[in-house]
């Protein structure tokens, strides 16, 4: 059934042998990508392949033997390879055949304080947290790119990079505006006040995704500002990419060098660039467009944290889930599941 991936995978092997690709890095960065990528496939189809074979040879015991006790195991085993064996064929499928051509990219995280003023920017660098600790549990490494503190310890903007098979697959559908109802720290009468973050997800692109030249980007320095070494305030090391063609403006300031800001603020350009390509694809592709983030107003709204009600909803789902604070410290993956389900069986039903 699967014949021809095996092949395919032989053959990228073969060629990362070749020593003549070592002077091709672009296309030695490709095909080591796709072999990665392959590699993760194969293990589920040998896995799958394993599976399906022990439920033949319990069919056939339940087919030979009469009724007793061995006939009775194989039946009861059946049960749970059965189960073993569509999980590990769905997961096989999405591995194949993945929603989006970017879904095995490693992720860019940009979490922007909406409308409630102070109470918002604490709401995002909550949001942090929460995806902090859900990477975290998948074993993902994140990396600060940017961002802009409040004294009272949020965040009025937090950009961040996470590492990891499949990142930008699973954290894309968090992105949109996300709203939080509860009584703030600084509320003295007990008030239950409406705040909102944004989250755009943005798929890591690198340089043989998307090429910048030169004469396409203006880039000026500036000082570096909020809580940092002595350099702050006193070096230009802070770093501002203006992209002429789209009108892309990113600005990165907390690395501890102008070259590193350099080198994060244009990976989050080639992102943000990618990105709109993505979006283009889409919209030729369908008439509805996708939009992943409003304005960031109230109404404008994918899920909201109900902290009186100890409740999370989705509205996209119209589902809710209770215990907040365990879904504040990282055990989102239910969630994510169920969006990820829906966004499988939409796409079926549009075939």
């Amino acid at each position: 059934m699967y014949e021809e991936l095996k092949k395919h995978f032989a053959d990228l092997e073969n060629k990362l042998m070749d020593p003549a690709l070592i002077g091709n890095q672009k296309e030695l960065i490709k095909i080591s990508q796709e072999h990665a990528a392959l590699k993760k496939s194969l293990t589920l189809i040998l896995q799958l392949e394993k599976i399906n074979l022990q439920i033949k040879e319990n069919n056939d015991i339940i087919a030979q033997e009469k009724e007793g006790e061995l006939q009775a195991m194989a039946q009861e085993e059946l049960i749970g390879l059965n189960a073993q064996a569509a999980k590990l064929a769905e997961e096989v499928e999405e591995e194949i055949n993945p929603a989006g051509p970017n879904d095995k990219k490693n992720a860019i995280l940009e979490i922007r304080a909406g409308t409630g003023g102070d109470e918002a920017a604490l709401f995002a660098g909550d949001l942090f947290r929460m995806y902090s600790r859900y990477c975290e549990r998948r074993g993902w490494k994140l990396s600060l790119i940017d961002s802009n503190v409040i004294g009272i310890g949020g965040f009025k903007e937090i950009i961040f990079e996470v590492k990891g098979d499949g990142a930008y697959g699973l954290l894309k559908f968090e992105a949109g505006t996300h709203r939080v109802q509860r009584v703030p720290e600084t509320e003295k009468q007990g008030r239950v006040h409406t705040s909102t973050a944004t989250v755009v997800v943005l798929p890591e692109a690198e340089e043989v995704d998307i090429e910048i030249k030169p004469g396409d980007i203006r880039i000026d320095t500036f000082c570096s500002s909020g809580p940092g070494g002595q350099s702050v305030n006193t070096t230009y090391s802070a770093i501002r990419i203006f992209h002429l063609p789209t009108g892309v403006t990113v600005s990165c300031q907390d690395q501890k060098s102008q070259h590193q800001n350099k080198e994060k603020a244009l990976q989050v350009l080639r992102s943000r660039l990618l990105a709109r390509q993505e979006e283009e694809r889409r919209q030729s592709e369908s008439s509805a467009r996708q939009i992943q983030v409003g304005g960031g107003d109230r109404s404008d709204k994918i899920r909201t944290y109900n902290f009186p009600q100890d409740r999370v909803t989705d509205h996209r789902l119209n589902l809710s889930w209770h215990s907040i604070s365990r879904l504040m410290d990282g055990e989102i993956q239910e969630i994510v599941g169920e969006l990820r389900k829906a966004d499988r069986a939409a796409r079926q039903e549009q075939k």
